[in-house]
């Protein structure tokens, strides 16, 4: 079944981006393809192709936090349960298992940003908030250190939303701003893929060029993002609703958050074969020595 879904780059794509909506995790789905690689299941080529899908299906938590699901967490969670507990085929209880796992996600999304609310009154928050805002390299490193730290992009874009919720000193404009949080959402989406080269260790080669290959995706989508920041907030100000600040900029931070993976998808995918090459001159193989 994998090799037959996975027969062209965009049956891959779409594969991954599937995959991971439901997992709700693109670290999760990236490893597994690391693991079908180093078994043999899968090829490279193929590998590459849905990790590529990946990185558009972890949008999805974004946008599902940019809904404001946080009011419908605990009927989520108490629905879980009782399906669980109730059902008696295996299938059933699982599926309760799933519902009652997705709505602990939002969950500790929302403890998250409740124990981050506080310091967006704090003197020192603010003025390390306006230094982000003026200076994007600094929100990159922001961004990738607390997914280094989290091992999860889908959790701290959640929590980067709830802080660019926060009020600045004047009450109505956002303490961070769109311009200010786009840098540090691109630093996520590079700290991501540490997941994916932690679990290629002690793999096989293909594996590692894999996981070679979601970092390159990231690392070479983040730059050219930051290099066209004015540019392309605009065009997230643009697709996103307009109204006030502090309503819209979570929208606006996931439809960045999708607009970017989906354009890095759109560019790389038709040269899948060349990121397949990179990384195989990145990455050659082991060559025993001459006895």
């Amino acid at each position: 079944f994998l090799r037959r879904i996975t027969r062209t780059p965009l049956t891959g794509a779409l594969a991954g981006l599937l995959v991971t909506a439901v997992l709700q995790s693109s670290s999760a789905t990236t490893v597994m393809v690391i693991g079908f690689v180093s078994a043999g299941l899968m090829e490279l080529p193929q590998a590459v192709a849905v990790v590529f899908g990946a990185n558009v299906g972890t949008t999805m938590t974004a946008q599902l936090v940019a809904f404001r699901l946080a009011d419908w967490v605990f009927p989520i969670l108490f629905a879980g349960v009782l399906v669980w507990l109730l059902a008696r085929r295996e299938r059933t209880r699982q599926l309760g298992l799933a519902v009652f796992s997705f709505g602990l996600l939002f969950d500790g999304i929302e403890v998250l940003s409740g124990a981050m609310a506080p310091l967006a009154e704090h003197p020192v928050f603010l003025r390390w908030m306006t230094q982000v805002r003026h200076t994007p390299l600094l929100g990159l490193l922001l961004g990738t250190g607390m997914t280094l730290v989290v091992q999860s992009s889908s959790a701290t874009i959640a929590v980067l939303q709830r802080a660019a919720q926060q009020a600045g000193p004047d009450g109505i404009h956002s303490v961070l701003g769109l311009a200010g949080a786009v840098p540090v959402l691109l630093g996520d989406n590079i700290g991501t893929t540490v997941t994916a080269l932690l679990a290629c260790i002690g793999q096989g080669r293909d594996a590692a060029r894999a996981a070679l290959a979601h970092s390159c995706f990231n690392l070479t989508g983040s730059l050219l993002a930051a290099a066209l920041l004015p540019g392309f907030v605009r065009l997230v100000e643009l697709v996103s609703p307009k109204g006030p600040e502090l309503e819209v900029i979570s929208r606006q931070i996931a439809n960045a958050h999708t607009l970017f993976n989906l354009g890095c998808t759109v560019l790389w995918l038709p040269l899948t074969p060349c990121m397949v090459r990179i990384v195989c001159i990145l990455l050659p193989e082991k060559h025993a020595p001459l006895s």
